[in-house]
């Protein structure tokens, strides 16, 4: 099994930064793909993007490209998403999400195994 805990959210406003970090813990070393997806009240989850954590290599959706980054530290099992230019409509809790069965940047939500419990990222206008 593996553990998701995600840190970092916070009430920011327009235009701010917030870096949010996913530290997993348990059986890692087989993890294949990270990723941060987010939901806001009365939305379904989204897709923000997903990382390879062999070959680093990214996936972001449109709506978050050059504003946000993500980034890896395997020594210390933890994934990064750096956000800034925040907006109002990136207020979601963002939840971090892992799998060990491919390294498929496409999978879907539905094909991650773990979950993170999330975190509330809140954009003041």
């Amino acid at each position: 099994q593996v553990q998701l805990v995600e840190s970092g959210g916070g009430l920011v406003q327009i235009g701010d930064s917030l870096r949010l970090s996913c530290a997993a813990s348990g059986r890692t070393f087989g993890l294949s793909l990270m990723g941060w997806f987010r939901q806001a009240p009365g939305k379904e989850r989204e897709f923000i993007g997903v990382i390879n954590l062999i070959d680093g290599s990214t996936r972001y959706v449109d709506s978050v490209k050059g504003r946000f980054t993500m980034s890896r530290d395997n020594a210390k099992n933890t994934l990064y998403l750096q956000m800034i230019s925040l907006k109002p409509e990136d207020t979601a809790v963002y939840y971090c999400a892992a799998t060990g069965t491919t390294w498929n940047l496409n999978l879907p939500a539905s094909q991650f195994n773990y979950w993170g419990q999330g975190t509330q990222v809140t954009v003041s206008t």
